[in-house]
């Protein structure tokens, strides 16, 4: 007999396999803002549509199935299907073969299942695969009489014009959040070589990717790019939590340069550029007269403009010196960034840590019979 605790044990983990989130990294915070955008995006499509038709037509200038794409573009915006030529092509060419099964197979039972099989074996070939097209290819063969009669002309009135609203309407709401969309694949290499990428090296590589998912013969809803990007910063993760000291190691105030070489918004280009080759260092900091960061310059913004250091400064990354030095890992390895200014609460600089400084740090960690 299963003694009761074991078998509520049993109960909640059974629970939990059902009806947990499916969607790692999803918080409350972001479906309520996520619904909200379908909210929005549903009334935008639905009245515009409804303009531009000037309320005559007689089928319908909303479909159903564009709810479907809009909760994909909303609460899983970086997903592969989310994108703007999974949504618009996707249901476009579902809607353009659910037409043609429609006026060519009188049997409306196979019609239905062929239109959604041979949608989805049309997104697959363009690249579009958007699980609402399914739908769209079925409403095109059982939608009715409005949708009979609209004929070949449903697939772009109403289909790829409310899917190309909805879409519009989700760039300007992501944007608005200043969340990435379209979603853009990172790149793994930043210098653009065949080299494996510093910080992928001595880790999985494309062909143990390859193999993983062979293997567990599944299908997962995320690009190569997104699951090799994912894999690094878990790897970085790994190395803090396994180094860690009970503080993660040094801190950033332990191990950066105190002796910060550093320029003004109104000081010249060339006067930047002297004192970057000067020092032999890549980046400079643009600072105030209280020494409160602004920016910082680098011989790569130099080349791109002449005039006051101020406008061709950008954004670095910061961090402060409480700070791990281990959580630059990701920051200083992803060949875009040199160095990471120290700055206190107030922003004013504090120190910076270059590539060289971290690697210095990393190498006291390492234990002396393996340095040796």
């Amino acid at each position: 007999m299963i003694p009761p605790e074991e078998n509520g044990s049993r109960l909640r983990r059974t629970a939990d396999r059902l009806f947990a989130p499916l969607l790692a990294g999803a918080t409350f915070r972001s479906r309520l803002i996520g619904c909200l955008g379908i909210l929005l995006s549903i009334i935008f499509t639905g009245l515009i549509s409804a303009w531009l038709y000037d309320h005559a037509t007689h089928y319908v200038f909303l479909i159903a199935p564009v709810g479907a794409s809009a909760v994909l573009l909303f609460i899983v915006p970086s997903s592969p299907m989310a994108q703007p030529w999974a949504i618009i092509a996707g249901n476009t060419i579902s809607a353009l073969v659910g037409v043609i099964v429609f006026h060519t197979v009188k049997e409306p039972l196979l019609a239905s299942g062929l239109a959604v099989a041979l949608s989805v074996l049309a997104m697959s070939v363009t690249r579009s695969m958007h699980p609402p097209g399914g739908a769209i290819a079925l409403t095109a063969v059982i939608g009715g009489h409005s949708v009979t009669e609209a004929g070949f002309l449903f697939p772009f009135i109403p289909v790829a014009l409310d899917s190309a609203l909805v879409v519009l309407f989700g760039i300007v709401f992501h944007k608005a959040l200043r969340r990435p969309y379209p979603h853009v694949a990172p790149v793994i290499n930043q210098h653009q070589t065949q080299d494996t990428p510093t910080q992928m090296r001595g880790g999985p590589t494309s062909a143990d990717i390859d193999a993983a998912l062979s293997e567990m013969q599944e299908s997962f809803d995320i690009t190569r790019e997104d699951l090799e990007a994912l894999l690094r910063h878990i790897e970085m993760q790994a190395v803090m939590r396994n180094n860690a000291t009970g503080r993660q190691g040094p801190d950033c105030g332990s191990i950066m340069s105190r002796h910060v070489v550093s320029v003004k918004a109104d000081d010249t280009d060339d006067h930047a550029r002297a004192l970057l080759l000067k020092h032999n260092i890549r980046s400079l900091p643009v600072v105030d007269d209280h020494n409160v960061l602004l920016g910082t310059v680098g011989l790569r913004e130099l080349l791109k403009g002449e005039g006051a250091v101020g406008t061709l400064m950008t954004t670095p990354p910061l961090a402060q010196p409480q700070d791990p030095a281990l959580s630059l890992l990701p920051v200083l390895t992803n060949g875009r960034s040199h160095a990471v200014i120290i700055v206190d609460a107030d922003h004013h600089v504090q120190g910076l840590i270059s590539q060289t400084d971290l690697l210095a740090a990393l190498a006291r960690m390492v234990p002396a019979e393996i340095a040796v």
